[in-house]
C-alpha cells in the first residue's frame, strides 16, 4: 500500500506540475499578445504621427491646419477605442481559458477525492457509517460551493466584459459626437 501512496503522491505532483505550466503558458500568451499588439499600435502611431508631420508641414492656411488637426483627434479617439476593445477581448479570452483550465483540474480533483471517499467508505470497519457520511456530505458541500463560485465567477466575467464593451461604445459615441462638432466648426469658420 506504501507504494500506491508513493505513485499517487507522485502523480500528484506531476499533475500539479502540468498545471502549474499550463496556467503560466497562458499567462504568458496573453502578456505575447498584449506585446504583440502594443508594438503595433506603436509602429502605427508612428508611421501616421510621420505622415501628418508631413502634410502639416505642406500646409499653407492655418485653417486647413485646424481642420487637419480635428481630423486627427478624431481618428486617434477611433483608434485609442479600437485598441482598447483589443486588450479587453484579450484579456477576457485568457479569463476564460484560466477558468476553464481550474475548472477542468476542480472537476478532476473532485472525482479523485469522491474516489478516496468510495474508497474509505467501502473499507471503513463497522459503526464508522456515521464518519463516512459526513465525509462525502462535506465533500459534496465543498464541491457544490466550488461550482457555484466558478459559475459566479463566469457570469462575473461575462458581465465585466459587456460593462468594458458598453463603456468603450459610450465614449466612441460621445468622441464621434465631439470631433464632428469640431470639425464643423472649423468648416463653418473656413466659410467666413
Amino acid at each position: 500500500m506504501s507504494s500506491l501512496s508513493g505513485e499517487q503522491a507522485i502523480a500528484s505532483q506531476r499533475t500539479s506540475l502540468e498545471t502549474l505550466s499550463d496556467l503560466w503558458t497562458k499567462a504568458f500568451g496573453c502578456i505575447e499578445k498584449l506585446t504583440e499588439l502594443n508594438l503595433r499600435a506603436v509602429k502605427s502611431t508612428l508611421a501616421e504621427n510621420q505622415a501628418i508631420a508631413n502634410v502639416a508641414l505642406s500646409t499653407k492656411d492655418p485653417q486647413e491646419l485646424f481642420a487637419l488637426h480635428a481630423k486627427r483627434a478624431q481618428a486617434a479617439m477611433e483608434e485609442a477605442q479600437s485598441y482598447w476593445r483589443h486588450v479587453s477581448n484579450i484579456m477576457f479570452n485568457t479569463q476564460v481559458e484560466l477558468a476553464a483550465s481550474a475548472e477542468a483540474q476542480f472537476n478532476k480533483r473532485l472525482r479523485d477525492t469522491q474516489a478516496f471517499v468510495d474508497i474509505v467508505a467501502s473499507n471503513a470497519p463497522a459503526g464508522s457509517e456515521a464518519a463516512v457520511s459526513a465525509l462525502q456530505s462535506a465533500v459534496t458541500a465543498a464541491s457544490e460551493a466550488t461550482g457555484a463560485t466558478i459559475e459566479a465567477s463566469k457570469k462575473a466575467a461575462e458581465q465585466a466584459l459587456e460593462i468594458a464593451e458598453n463603456n468603450v461604445h459610450a465614449a466612441a459615441s460621445s468622441s464621434n459626437r465631439m470631433s464632428k462638432q469640431a470639425v464643423e466648426q472649423v468648416k463653418a469658420a473656413t466659410r467666413k
